[in-house]
Protein backbone atom coordinates (compact mmCIF):
# COMPACT_ATOMS: atom_id res chain seq x y z
CA UNK A 1 0.00 0.00 0.00
CA UNK A 2 3.20 2.07 0.73
CA UNK A 3 4.60 1.83 -2.40
CA UNK A 4 1.44 2.47 -4.37
CA UNK A 5 1.20 5.76 -2.45
CA UNK A 6 4.79 6.87 -3.23
CA UNK A 7 4.11 5.73 -6.53
CA UNK A 8 0.69 7.79 -7.03
CA UNK A 9 2.34 10.68 -5.76
CA UNK A 10 5.33 10.18 -7.99
CA UNK A 11 2.97 10.13 -10.87
CA UNK A 12 1.34 12.98 -10.18
CA UNK A 13 4.53 15.68 -9.68
CA UNK A 14 5.35 14.41 -13.09
CA UNK A 15 1.94 14.98 -14.40
CA UNK A 16 2.00 18.91 -12.57
CA UNK A 17 6.33 19.54 -13.43
CA UNK A 18 4.96 21.42 -16.52
CA UNK A 19 2.42 23.41 -14.66
CA UNK A 20 5.11 24.16 -11.91
CA UNK A 21 8.34 25.10 -15.00
CA UNK A 22 6.94 28.62 -15.51
CA UNK A 23 6.50 29.45 -11.89
CA UNK A 24 8.67 32.29 -10.46
CA UNK A 25 10.00 30.98 -7.21
CA UNK A 26 11.94 32.82 -4.30
CA UNK A 27 12.68 32.71 -0.49
CA UNK A 28 12.71 35.29 1.90
CA UNK A 29 13.92 35.03 5.26
CA UNK A 30 11.50 37.35 7.01
CA UNK A 31 13.37 37.39 10.42
CA UNK A 32 16.62 38.51 8.87
CA UNK A 33 14.76 40.88 7.15
CA UNK A 34 13.41 42.24 9.45
CA UNK A 35 16.49 42.28 11.95
CA UNK A 36 19.19 43.36 9.24
CA UNK A 37 17.34 47.00 8.59
CA UNK A 38 18.69 50.12 9.38
CA UNK A 39 15.51 50.90 11.21
CA UNK A 40 15.95 47.89 13.37
CA UNK A 41 19.27 48.15 14.16
CA UNK A 42 19.06 51.78 15.21
CA UNK A 43 16.41 50.62 17.52
CA UNK A 44 19.25 48.26 18.62
CA UNK A 45 21.02 51.14 19.57
CA UNK A 46 18.85 53.29 21.34
CA UNK A 47 17.28 50.35 23.35
CA UNK A 48 21.15 49.03 24.42
CA UNK A 49 21.38 52.74 25.73
CA UNK A 50 17.76 52.81 27.09
CA UNK A 51 17.88 49.20 29.15
CA UNK A 52 22.19 49.44 29.54
CA UNK A 53 21.74 51.24 33.43
CA UNK A 54 19.51 48.37 34.42
CA UNK A 55 21.21 45.90 32.56
CA UNK A 56 24.49 46.98 34.16
CA UNK A 57 22.46 47.09 37.79
CA UNK A 58 22.14 43.12 37.31
CA UNK A 59 25.00 42.02 36.34
CA UNK A 60 26.47 43.93 39.60
CA UNK A 61 23.71 42.69 41.84
CA UNK A 62 24.34 39.35 40.56
CA UNK A 63 28.18 39.18 41.26
CA UNK A 64 27.43 40.21 44.38
CA UNK A 65 25.27 37.42 45.10
CA UNK A 66 27.80 35.23 43.54
CA UNK A 67 30.28 36.23 45.85
CA UNK A 68 28.27 35.84 48.91
CA UNK A 69 27.33 32.40 47.76
CA UNK A 70 31.57 31.76 47.63
CA UNK A 71 32.20 32.70 50.62
CA UNK A 72 29.07 30.79 51.98
CA UNK A 73 30.46 28.00 50.18
CA UNK A 74 34.07 28.19 51.29
CA UNK A 75 34.51 29.33 54.24
CA UNK A 76 30.58 29.14 56.07
CA UNK A 77 31.34 25.59 58.22
CA UNK A 78 34.10 28.14 59.56
CA UNK A 79 32.02 31.35 60.41
CA UNK A 80 30.37 31.76 63.49
CA UNK A 81 26.82 31.06 62.95
CA UNK A 82 24.94 35.10 63.41
CA UNK A 83 27.76 35.81 60.32
CA UNK A 84 26.46 33.15 58.68
CA UNK A 85 22.94 33.81 59.09
CA UNK A 86 23.56 37.35 58.08
CA UNK A 87 25.14 36.36 54.91
CA UNK A 88 22.82 33.80 53.59
CA UNK A 89 19.71 36.76 54.65
CA UNK A 90 21.89 38.97 52.57
CA UNK A 91 22.29 36.41 49.40
CA UNK A 92 18.67 35.76 49.48
CA UNK A 93 17.61 39.11 49.45
CA UNK A 94 19.63 39.89 46.77
CA UNK A 95 18.88 36.84 45.08
CA UNK A 96 15.32 37.77 45.25
CA UNK A 97 16.17 41.66 44.11
CA UNK A 98 17.60 39.92 40.95
CA UNK A 99 14.50 38.08 40.06
CA UNK A 100 12.51 40.77 40.52
CA UNK A 101 13.95 43.28 39.09
CA UNK A 102 14.74 40.53 35.87
CA UNK A 103 11.30 40.52 35.31
CA UNK A 104 10.75 43.97 35.35
CA UNK A 105 13.62 44.25 32.54
CA UNK A 106 12.53 42.33 30.34
CA UNK A 107 9.00 43.27 30.50
CA UNK A 108 9.88 46.44 29.84
CA UNK A 109 12.22 45.41 27.13
CA UNK A 110 9.75 43.17 25.68
CA UNK A 111 6.91 45.47 25.15
CA UNK A 112 9.27 48.24 23.72
CA UNK A 113 10.56 45.05 21.46
CA UNK A 114 6.67 45.13 20.67
CA UNK A 115 6.24 48.24 19.98
CA UNK A 116 9.18 48.55 17.56
CA UNK A 117 8.11 45.24 15.85
CA UNK A 118 4.50 46.78 15.31
CA UNK A 119 6.00 50.21 13.54
CA UNK A 120 7.99 48.15 11.47
CA UNK A 121 6.22 45.50 10.79
CA UNK A 122 3.98 47.44 8.04
CA UNK A 123 7.13 48.53 6.43
CA UNK A 124 8.74 45.15 5.95
CA UNK A 125 5.09 43.69 4.78
CA UNK A 126 5.03 46.89 2.03
CA UNK A 127 8.77 46.16 1.23
CA UNK A 128 8.18 42.12 0.79
CA UNK A 129 5.16 43.22 -1.60
CA UNK A 130 7.23 45.69 -3.84
CA UNK A 131 10.34 43.03 -4.39
CA UNK A 132 7.40 40.35 -5.18
CA UNK A 133 5.98 42.64 -7.55
CA UNK A 134 8.84 44.17 -9.12
CA UNK A 135 10.36 40.51 -10.07
CA UNK A 136 7.13 39.05 -10.57
CA UNK A 137 7.13 35.95 -8.45
CA UNK A 138 4.27 33.76 -8.49
CA UNK A 139 5.46 32.14 -5.05
CA UNK A 140 7.56 32.98 -2.12
CA UNK A 141 9.00 30.38 0.92
CA UNK A 142 9.99 31.06 3.69
CA UNK A 143 13.66 30.74 4.16
CA UNK A 144 13.48 28.36 6.74
CA UNK A 145 10.96 26.45 5.09
CA UNK A 146 13.58 25.30 2.46
CA UNK A 147 16.31 22.90 3.16
CA UNK A 148 19.09 24.87 0.31
CA UNK A 149 18.46 27.80 -2.00
CA UNK A 150 20.97 29.30 -5.38
CA UNK A 151 21.41 33.12 -4.02
CA UNK A 152 19.27 34.32 -6.83
CA UNK A 153 16.25 32.77 -5.45
CA UNK A 154 16.79 34.46 -1.96
CA UNK A 155 15.20 37.87 -2.26
CA UNK A 156 15.89 38.80 1.61
CA UNK A 157 18.99 41.42 0.54
CA UNK A 158 16.54 42.79 -2.13
CA UNK A 159 13.88 42.98 0.81
CA UNK A 160 16.01 44.68 3.24
CA UNK A 161 18.09 47.52 0.99
CA UNK A 162 13.74 47.96 -0.28
CA UNK A 163 13.35 48.61 3.48
CA UNK A 164 15.97 50.83 4.26
CA UNK A 165 15.18 53.02 1.66
CA UNK A 166 11.69 53.18 2.07
CA UNK A 167 12.36 55.61 6.29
Amino acid sequence: MRKLTQLAFVAAALVATPAFADMKVAVLNYQMALLESDAAKSYAVDAEKKFGPQLNKLKSLETSAKSIQDRLIKGGDKMAQPERERLELEFKQKARDFQFQSKELNEAKATTDREMLKKLKPKLDGAVEEVIKKGGFDLVLERGAVIDVKPQYDITRQVIERMNQAR
